[in-house]
């Protein structure tokens, strides 16, 4: 099947979005970026609300289990500008392509509503209940044609492992098992076991996701996984603001360049980095091996402790895929001296050394150069939100 549509990948995030032109090559089935894309900034939509507070988080999900959700007016309003927002992406890829019908497939950030088409709890942003319906009434005054409405909104996470796993650049396509960390804006964290995609959601009794574990300083392991965290840790090493960084250009990229030229706070942010994602894959690898031996604590101590046992014992890793900005930043040369080579190090010097793993174990991760990837899958969310609209299109066809 080729399709006579537009085929959309919407990545929504905290500050702006970005839609892909997805293509479907028919003789391999797989995908791949397209040509088009457009990008908007929130901040550049009439009617944005620079000082918009989210509701607490705390209260949100008490009103999704009560049942009692109700969008206030400010999100409500945020909610139509962000959806405006969408719409303009989309448009521009409209017109820009000459074809009339569009399939899109979204991913956003937070818990979805029942029908999975809008949002009902989302730590830094609006709650926007009627997402998918507003952005299909918007289109339509564009005379934009749907080969199928908006199937439901997806998380970046999956998002990654179905780009990972059916993009022609994919990393997970030829490997059984295989686990994906992407650090972003945010953390996202994908499997492979058993030759099929495994979704966190469905592994939250016997596995943690990223943001859930806390470091023994009491830090979200995101901040050692995210462009934004590694950041935020220069900052309170270096004493300075998030805020004077950004107006310097200060980034992961060149907090590395800065510890391969001698600077210490730039060494110490980088060596703290290391040491937590080390431990973080570490984690990964035992908890596949002999379940969950208590590496890290929750930063949510209300917790449902994890089960000790699981359906994939005994799992030995293929891959272990480092994407997105964090993969850039270990694929940098800078990064590669003072990121990627130690953490290397510290996992080898954790392998080894334990006592959970067994000398099968040790030696099948003996060579982590091998073992550990970094994807060249571009803009992989968007491309994974195009590839399900698409599989769930063919599906109902």
């Amino acid at each position: 099947m080729h399709p006579n549509f537009l085929l959309i990948g919407v990545d929504g995030g905290a500050t702006k979005i970005s839609a892909w032109e997805i293509q479907y090559e028919t003789k391999t089935n797989t995908f791949a970026l397209g040509a088009l894309n457009a990008r908007r900034s929130y901040k550049d939509i009439p009617g944005f609300q620079a000082d918009f507070v989210p509701v607490p988080i705390g209260q949100q999900i008490q009103e999704m289990q009560d049942g009692t959700t109700n969008a206030t007016d400010a999100e409500k309003q945020q909610e139509a500008v962000y959806v405006e927002a969408c719409a303009q992406v989309i448009e521009e890829l409209a017109i820009q392509s000459g074809k009339d019908s569009v399939l899109i497939g979204i991913g956003m950030p937070g818990l979805k509503t029942e029908n999975k088409r809008g949002i009902v709890a989302v730590a830094n942003g609006p709650r926007m209940l009627h997402y998918s319906d507003l952005l299909e009434e918007r289109l339509k005054l564009s005379q934009i044609k749907f080969a199928a409405p908006v199937y439901h909104l997806g998380s970046d996470a999956d998002y990654c492992g179905i780009g990972e796993n059916f993009s022609e650049d994919g990393l997970f396509k030829e490997v059984k098992n295989a686990y994906y960390l992407g650090g972003g804006t945010g953390v996202a964290d994908a499997l492979k076991l058993d030759g099929e995609l495994l979704p966190f959601d469905k592994t939250k009794e016997w596995l943690a996701k990223s943001w859930e574990l806390k470091s023994a300083d009491g830090r979200s392991l995101e901040r050692f996984s995210s462009a934004g965290g590694i950041q935020s840790i220069y900052a309170s090493v270096s004493g300075k603001s998030v805020q004077t960084l950004n107006e310097n250009q200060i980034y992961p990229l060149q907090i590395a360049q800065q510890a391969a030229n001698g600077d210490s706070d730039s060494i110490e942010t980088l060596t703290l980095t290391a040491q937590q994602l080390s431990l973080l894959l570490y984690e990964r690898i035992t908890t596949l091996f002999r379940g969950w031996q208590g590496l890290f604590t929750f930063m949510n101590e209300n917790r449902t402790p994890l089960n000790l046992k699981h359906p994939f014992m005994g799992t030995l890793l293929d891959s272990i895929i480092i994407g997105q900005r964090l993969g850039e930043l270990m694929d940098s040369p800078y990064g590669k001296t003072s990121l990627h080579t130690p953490l290397l190090n510290m996992l080898n010097k954790h392998i080894q050394e334990s006592t959970i793993l067994d000398e099968k174990a040790k030696k099948h991760y003996s060579n982590l150069e091998h073992c550990i990837n970094i994807s060249r899958l571009r803009e992989a969310p968007a491309i994974g939100a195009g590839i399900d609209a698409f599989q769930n299109f063919t599906k109902e066809q």
